[in-house]
Parts: structure tokens; C-alpha cells; sequence
């Protein structure tokens, strides 16, 4: 039987979902489950790692079973997940040691504030900023945490990794212990210029060299499945990208100056560079982009907002003011017009152009005639500011405003979003047709490193397709008023939080 479908593995902060492509990246069947992170401190994030496989286990189950598909015709496997999210485990067992802190766990920034002298040499290896959003002082907590752990891992009895790598050793018994670039460019280990682990940051953030998967290309062979009860032996692993470099492949943009962001968990927005790795001096981070094609390294200019529909998540539980997330568009709409209402959700810090760890969110200019259609508003104008903030940022890193920018993921559904987010940029946005690019993109590395078509041309063609475009309607005097009320409101968030 012709082996012509894909199987992609998407772990992401908030679920696990499967899907299944056939040849021409259309979705056969899929599977979804809730996988929701703890918080058992202020300012930290944890998941159960082993919650996590047996999510992919149950939703890989239910994704065959909706396509209709046999494992035996699946070509390969693709993975993408969320990143720096940090596993420490038992090579013995492959149990986790535990808990994986999560990419918004907040618990190292006292740690990162003392290496903070050191930032200028580590950002021009890595691309990176020390903040605690990144994997490397998250594994040094670890294994300073739990009691023998370090020693552990000085004899080369623990691993460490990040999402992809945990699910891999667990997908082939242990016998891979990988990750790809994309990944490892994220944990401020790995020097962008050599594409391997640096021995000088190692010893900065005390991670222990053996303890590393090996890095690979995100295309190409990670690994085959081994000893699993919801797939068979031998098939091939074949394409890992973090989600956001996954999306940016997903969205097409693989050439130089295409950008995209996407709403998640947290919203993400990537510019391609080619070849070229471009240092920012406005806030952002430079890291890989997955490359689609053989030849030189790819990089991309990254801008990294901590909440995005975690904000409308708040603003639907933690509030209880929706039942549903979808409902926040409709009741925004209906907000009034003239409402000078600020929300900055900083609920787990603020990522770029900022980088404050500390900050907390903040909703200023409440009055009597404040509604919570006011609120919702504010709520989504919050995503929307942070996401202006990038754009800005890396039109000045690169010299020339973006010509092209496309949107994806959980947010980008919302035309009443969307619209907001057209208004508060002023450039028009295009929505992907394929609402959750992130697997397409795993899928189509997975399909370019299993040599499912003749050439990356003509798997791209396959995601070419744009969707609607949404063009601003607000004046350019009315866009800088809102502008300015939001930067004058998150100088005060971050000022409060350095007092």
C-alpha cells in the first residue's frame, strides 16, 4: 500500500494535536485535547511532561481514526511544539525528573538580572537576550532544584531538551536523543553563526555539555518509532521545527522580507532574512528560521508577545465575563467608540521590544461609564498594541517597513480582531486560509525530508494560497492618539515594576 499521508505531532502550550495530510497537504482527519499548564506560584508555569505524551498517544489514535487512514500508509512524521519549554529526564527510564517549566515561567529572572553584565557577548552569539523565557537558565533551575540532580548529570545519567526532544526519545525508546535548529537557537546555548552548542555559554548558564541532544536540519531523518502502543515500529520521524519557525514555513514565507505572525498562546511575529542574520538594536531576537531547502543556514528577525489569547482566556475564565472566546469579538464591536480604556497584559511579564520579566498587567483609564464591552476591547486593542510595537521595531532593524505581512492561529479566526489589528498597524493583513499553519509547516518539512514531491517548489505551491484581507479604516491622527495612550501605559507598568 502506497505510504502518501504525513502524520504531524503539534504540542502545543495550552493542547496536543494530531493531524493527518494526505499528499496535497490537505487535512484528513485530526484529533485535539486540552493540555493546560499549572501555575503553582505567581510567575510560574509548569506542565506535566508525562501528561503531555499521553496526549500525543490518545490524539494520535483519534487522528488516524477520523481520517480513516492506516498507520502503514503514513510516509513520516512531523513534529512541532512549543518552545523553550524545558524537560529534564532519567535516561534509564526516560521519566521526567520533574515538572517541564514552561516558556512564560518566570521563576530564573533573579538569576538572568545577575547575569545580566554579560549580555552583550551572549546576544551577539546567540541572537539572543538573557530572560527567562529561554531554556538554558531553566534547565541550570532544575537541576539545581531537585535534590541529586546535578551530579545526575555531570555522569551523563539525565538528559535535557525541549519539548521536541523529550517527545522524540519517547517516540523512538530512547534511542534519539535530537532536536533540530530552530529549536536549539532557543535556548541560549547554541551559537547562530556554528549551529552547535557553545561551550563558553554552557559554562555561563551551568548546563552540562552531555546532557544536550544532538542538532540536526529541520528536514531529514530524527528518528523511527519504537516500542509504542498507538503506532508501529520504523516510522521515520522526518521533519521538527519549533511552532513559530514551523508557521513561518507554513505560511509560505521562506524568502527574504515575507513576514507572519501568529496568535497563539502568545502572539509571534517572524520576518524572514535569508541567509543573512541581522542583529536587532530595537528589542528583537534573531534566531533560525526552518529552512525548506538545502544550502545555507536561514534566519528570521522574531518579535515574541508573552500573552495573546491567553488574554482572551483571562478575560473569558479568570474573569468569567464570556462563556466562550469567540463571544469577545461581538461584545468589543459593541464597545463604545470613544472609550480611552488601556489594558496591558503583561500577565506573565512583557517579551519584546521591552523584555520586562517583572511587569504585571494593568487596566488604566476607568471611568463610571467604563462597560465591560470597554473591556473587551481593551483586551484585544492589548494584543493588537504589542504586536504594533513589534512591527515598528523591526521596520527599523531592517531598515524599510514590511511589504508583506500574513496572520495565523487561534486569534486570526476573529474578523472583529483582525480588523482591530489592521486599524492600530495601518498595513493591511491577510489571513492564511489554513487557520493553524504551524502543523502545515511540520508537515511539509516532514513530506520535503521523506522526498514526497520532486522539488520544494512544488510543495510550496501547495501552501500558497492567501485568504482575506483586511485594510485599516482609521484615520492616521487617530491611530498615533491610541498609540500613544498605550506606550504612555506600559511605561507605567514598567516603572511600577522597578519600583
Amino acid at each position: 500500500m502506497a505510504r502518501d499521508h504525513l502524520l504531524v505531532i503539534d504540542q502545543g502550550t495550552t493542547s496536543t494535536r494530531v493531524i493527518v495530510y494526505d499528499q496535497r497537504l490537505r487535512v484528513a482527519g485530526q484529533s485535539q485535547l486540552e493540555v493546560l499548564p499549572r501555575y503553582p506560584r505567581p510567575g510560574w508555569v509548569e506542565h506535566d511532561a508525562e501528561e503531555i505524551m499521553r496526549s500525543v498517544g490518545s490524539q494520535t489514535t483519534g487522528a488516524l481514526i477520523e481520517a480513516g487512514v492506516r498507520a502503514d500508509r503514513i510516509a513520516g512524521l512531523g513534529l512541532t511544539n512549543q518552545r523553550e519549554t524545558t524537560i529534564v529526564w532519567d535516561r534509564a527510564t526516560g521519566q521526567p525528573i520533574g515538572p517541564a517549566l514552561v516558556w512564560q515561567d518566570r521563576r530564573t529572572a533573579e538569576i538572568c538580572d545577575r547575569l545580566r553584565p554579560e549580555q552583550g557577548w551572549v546576544s551577539k552569539r546567540t541572537g539572543l537576550v538573557i530572560d527567562p523565557y529561554f531554556s538554558a537558565t531553566k534547565i541550570a533551575w532544575i537541576l539545581d532544584h531537585v535534590a541529586g540532580a546535578r551530579g545526575l548529570a555531570e555522569q551523563g545519567s539525565l538528559a535535557a531538551g525541549t519539548v521536541d526532544s523529550y517527545l522524540i526519545w519517547r517516540l523512538t525508546d530512547g534511542r534519539a536523543h535530537v532536536t533540530d535548529q530552530t529549536n536549539a537557537s532557543r535556548t541560549l546555548l547554541m551559537d547562530l553563526s556554528t549551529l552547535a552548542w557553545d561551550a563558553d555559554l554552557c559554562d555561563l548558564f551551568g548546563v552540562p555539555r552531555r546532557i544536550l541532544p544532538a542538532i540536526l536540519p529541520s528536514r531529514g531523518e530524527f528518528g523511527r518509532t519504537l516500542g509504542l502502543d498507538f503506532l508501529p515500529d520504523g516510522l521515520p520521524i522526518l521533519g521538527v521545527a519549533g511552532d513559530q519557525h514551523a508557521s513561518l514555513a507554513g505560511q509560505g514565507c521562506v524568502q527574504a522580507g515575507q513576514a507572519k505572525c501568529t496568535y497563539g498562546t502568545g502572539a509571534f511575529l517572524l520576518v524572514h532574512t535569508g541567509a543573512r542574520i541581522v542583529p536587532s538594536t530595537r528589542g528583537l531576537i534573531t534566531t533560525l528560521a526552518a529552512s525548506v531547502e538545502e544550502g545555507p543556514p536561514q534566519y528570521a528577525l522574531e518579535g515574541s508577545v508573552f500573552v495573546a489569547g491567553a488574554a482572551v482566556q483571562w478575560f473569558r475564565d479568570g474573569l468569567e465575563a464570556i462563556a466562550s472566546a469567540p463571544e469577545i469579538g461581538a461584545l468589543a464591536e459593541s464597545a463604545d467608540p470613544a472609550s480611552e480604556v488601556v489594558f496591558v497584559p503583561a500577565l506573565t511579564g512583557l517579551g519584546a521590544p521591552y523584555w520586562a520579566p517583572l511587569a504585571r498587567g494593568a487596566i488604566l483609564g476607568l471611568t463610571r461609564a467604563t462597560t465591560l464591552a470597554d473591556l473587551a476591547k481593551a483586551t484585544l486593542e492589548g494584543v493588537a498594541f504589542q504586536v504594533a510595537d513589534l512591527i515598528d521595531a523591526m521596520s527599523a532593524d531592517l531598515g524599510s517597513p514590511l511589504a508583506d505581512f500574513r496572520v495565523d492561529g487561534g486569534m486570526a479566526r476573529s474578523d472583529p480582531f483582525l480588523q482591530l489589528q489592521a486599524d492600530i498597524l495601518g498595513l493591511p493583513i491577510t489571513r492564511s486560509p489554513q487557520s493553524e499553519s504551524t502543523a502545515l509547516g511540520a508537515a511539509l518539512l516532514a513530506g520535503l525530508g521523506g522526498n514526497l514531491w520532486t522539488d520544494a517548489a512544488s510543495a510550496l505551491a501547495l501552501v500558497a494560497e492567501n485568504g482575506p484581507r483586511f485594510e485599516p479604516r482609521t484615520s492616521a491622527a487617530g491611530r498615533a492618539a491610541a498609540l500613544d495612550r498605550w506606550r504612555k501605559a506600559v511605561a507605567s507598568v514598567i516603572e511600577y515594576a522597578r519600583a
